[in-house]
């Protein structure tokens, strides 16, 4: 599924992937990281299965900076943010359970 509106919710929102030593707090540097097993993190397919997230901690979960976490540590902080996303999303009814 994709959703421009979802990708532009990440607009000036606060990480929520949040790599300890990674992760630069500034929201101006927010976007919407895919994270998903089923797209792959990287891919731009699903965009549910995906994290609010700075810079910083995309860099690091999509392997372009090097980190003191393995990939399965890195994936499991980013699946960890897409589920805060998910409920940050569902408190602005951007996204609904049926």
């Amino acid at each position: 599924m994709k959703s421009k509106k979802l990708r532009n919710s990440a607009r000036g929102q606060d990480c929520q992937v949040r790599i300890p030593g990674i992760c630069n707090f500034r929201p101006e540097t927010t976007v919407l990281a895919h994270v998903g097993s089923i797209s792959g993190m990287g891919m731009k397919s699903i965009d549910t299965e995906a994290a609010f997230c700075c810079s910083a901690c995309h860099d690091a979960i999509d392997g372009r900076i090097k980190t003191e976490f393995n990939r399965l540590e890195l994936k499991l902080m980013a699946k960890e943010g897409a589920e805060r996303t998910r409920a940050i999303w569902l408190e602005q009814g951007l996204m609904k359970i049926a």
